[in-house]
């Protein structure tokens, strides 16, 4: 059953002055062990110029399964996956980019290794670093990793930045305050679409967020229940999780 549809959300663009209007999808793919026609489906209606994965494949054959998701996405693959233990980057080719890093995290005994996908972009007149993260489970090392996360946009050298993805945590918690005390929580600024991105069967709790630096202008963000090709078997099929998408605008470099 299709679900009720959604207030428009601005379009990519770009405008005379240099400044560009992108949208951001922030998806928890659960390693592609779901439905993958599914997923497809779910990210092509949300036509992305960036897409901040976690939980990409990680084993056998990674680059592979990642490079199948791309395709079937009209995207291309721009940093991450195994080598950023798990967190990716995917971008539509209206992206010029500039530089990738793969980041790992320090590892704690016996807790999963953590890391960021990282690259610097351009859209139009607009230069843009972007982060794809998942953080930790343990509330510690979480609040950890949030500052590592802002000491890391802050190193990129760009006069914009986003970071999107599984915060493990929802927004009263230490870390995602962390986050939200120096970015802009995009659903907080500008809600559009469903809040609650886990789980599809039962959203009671957002713990996957999209964040922006001060300058870049949040024109939406949200679950995109109800878009246009967003359909409730697709988001129950596609992943644990449900994605976030905003639609920013991005001032001229």
């Amino acid at each position: 059953m299709a679900i009720s549809m959604l207030p428009a959300l601005p379009n990519s663009r770009t405008e005379p002055d240099g400044s560009a209007v992108i949208r951001v999808l922030s998806y928890n793919i659960r390693s592609m062990r779901d439905d993958e026609e599914a997923l497809a489906r779910v990210i092509r209606a949300c036509e992305p110029d960036l897409v901040l994965v976690q939980e990409a494949p990680r084993f056998f054959r990674w680059r592979k399964h990642a490079a199948r998701l791309a395709a079937r996405t009209d995207l291309v693959m721009l940093s991450g996956g195994a080598t950023a233990a798990g967190p990716l980057l995917l971008c539509s080719l209206r992206a010029t980019v500039e530089r990738t890093e793969d980041v790992l995290l320090p590892l704690t005994r016996g807790r999963h290794r953590r890391g960021f996908a990282t690259a610097v972009v351009r859209f139009a007149g607009a230069r843009l670093g972007v982060v794809s993260c998942h953080l930790s489970l343990q509330t510690d090392e979480r609040y950890a990793q949030a500052g590592m996360l802002l000491d890391r946009l802050a190193a990129m050298g760009t006069p914009h930045a986003v970071a999107a993805g599984d915060i493990n945590e929802r927004p009263g918690g230490r870390g995602f305050g962390r986050l939200a005390d120096s970015l802009q929580d995009c659903w907080a600024v500008r809600p559009w679409g469903d809040e609650h991105t886990s789980t599809p069967a039962d959203p009671h709790q957002r713990i996957d967020a999209i964040f922006a630096t001060r300058g870049v202008e949040v024109l939406g963000c949200g679950v995109p229940r109800g878009l246009p090709g967003v359909t409730d078997p697709d988001l129950r099929a596609a992943s644990d999780h449900l994605p976030v998408l905003a639609a920013l605008r991005l001032p001229a470099s």
